[in-house]
């Protein structure tokens, strides 16, 4: 017989009490200065404008309290559990940007929908969030490895903290100034080709399109760059951009030429009809299709939280993180975060979404009664595919 829900909750409750109390790095800079909010099964936020003292104080909250849910904010106050905001008297925040598979409308979402995370979820968004780190972040607002913090964020995404001083101070129009850039919110194409020179020509001009090259800097060398790559992947992507069919073929089939010429910023070594604002359109559907899909809500807001560093995320068991620029490309969210490794539990579960765990697969499985590792169980119960059929948990 299956464990009710609040029993169900009891147990993970006492899971996560006993991984508190051996925890080490879940510690915010500057603790005393940050508002902490609080989740419980039903919301990830329940409580807010708390405060600790120190390191002691919060951890023996956390091993009392067991919060299914523990963020805090980016911001740094001077009373950080004042109300209302103003209160608080803010001294600065750290610039985060926030990546989640669910803003990037995922083929693979319309079959799992959003609560559900398979891995071309996972590997999409891990993508993005390099992008963001070695297209954006490095060379194009010159901040070092060291100054770029990243965590997992325990469910579908990433989340990257900025930890350089002089951006502390930005206010929210800087920050979205910011989110704006990485967005491609104020790319204009138009901007990158000589096309008011050609527009000068009258009849048949014999003037070369010029754009931009694989080696500038910004926006320029990205869309030269990107633009190569969409080339290298055949004749069916072109098409997918928006590009003819006869023209995506001719194109392609004269990729090297094309490739050798936009190298050089020459963007006219194959003819095409009204050339200039051919490339216009193209150009602006480059600029959406390969801008990083942030959450600029949380870039912009000064005062925003979100969920701290090696904590449990209620909805998955997992731990939100914290991990190496460098381990980024081998990391495996579902493999290298398993809070509850241990032991085995009984549940009843109906899904017909493989879930793939420590490198094995488990399901689809239609309403069955099963034994699987305790992290498996504990995964599938918060995503509301299972129930707990007895307490047997290590």
């Amino acid at each position: 017989m299956e464990l009710s829900i609040s029993e169900s909750r009891g147990i993970i409750s006492n899971l996560i009490s006993n991984y508190y109390s051996k925890a080490e790095d879940i510690y915010p800079e500057r603790i005393s200065e940050r508002e902490f909010g609080v989740g419980d099964f039903e919301s990830k936020i329940r409580t807010r404008h708390i405060s600790f003292e120190n390191k002691k104080t919060f951890k023996e909250y956390l091993i009392k309290k067991s919060p299914p849910f523990i963020s805090c904010s980016t911001a740094f106050y001077k009373h950080p559990s004042f109300r209302p905001m103003e209160n608080k008297e803010w001294l600065g925040s750290e610039l985060v940007f926030d990546l989640d598979a669910t803003d990037m409308k995922l083929p693979c979402q319309s079959s799992h929908g959003n609560s559900w995370v398979c891995e071309t979820c996972l590997s999409s968004v891990k993508e993005e969030t390099i992008k963001l780190i070695e297209e954006f972040l490095i060379p194009d607002f010159g901040f070092s490895k060291d100054e770029i913090e990243l965590n997992f964020s325990g469910n579908r995404g990433y989340h990257v903290h900025i930890k350089k001083e002089s951006t502390f101070s930005l206010d929210q129009i800087a920050r979205k100034e910011i989110s704006d850039y990485i967005t491609g919110n104020d790319v204009n194409p138009e901007a990158f080709f000589n096309l008011e020179e050609l527009k000068k020509d009258t009849g048949r001009t014999t003037k070369k399109l010029m754009g931009p090259k694989i080696t500038d800097g910004g926006w320029s060398g990205k869309i030269a760059r990107n633009f190569i790559k969409e080339l290298e992947k055949g004749e069916e992507n072109l098409i997918s951009l928006g590009i003819e069919k006869s023209v995506a073929r001719n194109l392609y089939k004269k990729k090297a030429l094309v490739e050798l010429g936009i190298n050089n910023g020459n963007w006219d070594m194959v003819y095409i009809k009204n050339k200039g604002d051919f490339w216009k359109d193209i150009l602006k559907t480059q600029s959406i299709y390969q801008s990083d899909k942030i959450d600029q809500n949380v870039t912009n807001d000064p005062s925003h939280m979100v969920r701290l560093a090696n904590t449990i995320h209620g909805e998955t068991g997992l731990i939100s993180k914290k991990i190496s620029i460098s381990d980024l490309t081998t990391f495996d969210p579902m493999s290298d975060t398993l809070a509850f490794n241990t032991g085995e539990m009984d549940i009843i579960v109906n899904t017909n979404q493989k879930l793939i765990m420590n490198k094995q697969t488990f399901g689809p499985y239609d309403n069955e009664k099963v034994e699987v590792p305790s992290y498996v169980a504990i995964y599938l119960f918060l995503k509301n595919k299972a129930l707990f059929v007895n307490k047997k948990v290590i």
